[in-house]
């Protein structure tokens, strides 16, 4: 498109429902914080010093982020990973602005946070976010900007929770099978089943 793209795309599309633009709230409410405290999966996206991107997903037990009691703040525990840390490097080394999108198995709303965050290390405060025995080392805060529902129809016309697009794990390789080959090493010998768990041992 040319450089008067979003002009174009306002020729294109249809403005938003008021609605739509309306529900878009400077603080988590008491149905966002509700929303969070039975969310057991999130995916955050970060952006480095150049710009570059990077969204992560992130899980625990339902609640494991934390919101503020004024609503204007949530923590997040950061977890055992690939130790690659490209969200924490890029808030660290970037702006620090974040979006989230929380899910909850078998609802097909969507609640998105964006915001910016900062690094803690607070081992006193850490002890509040264990999860699976274990004490994360750094905590993310972010500092609500945008807070507000979703709707359901990506989730819909995915039938995420459904059994519509559902496949057997047998159809693809495993991880390491599939890694191996990118990077030409010899195929692991553990099976699927045996690597899965491994990585539980891990959590």
């Amino acid at each position: 498109m040319a450089d008067d793209a979003s002009a174009q795309l306002d020729q294109i599309y249809k403005p938003p429902h008021p609605f739509t633009v309306a529900k878009c709230l400077d603080v988590i409410d008491p149905h966002g914080r509700r929303f969070i405290e039975l969310s057991p999966f999130a995916t955050i996206a970060s952006v480095g010093p150049t710009g570059s991107l990077d969204v992560s997903p992130r899980g625990g037990g339902p609640g494991f982020v934390h919101v503020a009691a004024d609503g204007k703040s949530m923590i997040m525990p950061d977890r055992p990973g690939n130790n690659r840390l490209d969200t924490l490097r890029n808030i660290a080394e970037g702006t620090g602005e974040v979006g989230f999108m929380f899910m909850i198995p078998g609802i097909d709303d969507i609640y998105r946070v964006n915001g910016r965050a900062s690094l803690l290390a607070d081992d006193a405060l850490a002890q509040d976010f264990v999860d699976f025995g274990k004490v994360p080392k750094t905590l993310l805060k972010i500092e609500v900007r945008e807070a507000y529902l979703h709707c359901p129809k990506a989730l819909m016309c995915a039938d995420l929770w459904g059994e519509t697009y559902r496949i057997d794990r047998a159809s693809l390789p495993s991880l390491s099978e599939m890694v191996s080959d990118q990077i030409s090493l010899p195929k692991p010998t553990a099976t699927h089943e045996e690597q899965v768990e491994g990585l539980k041992q891990t959590l």
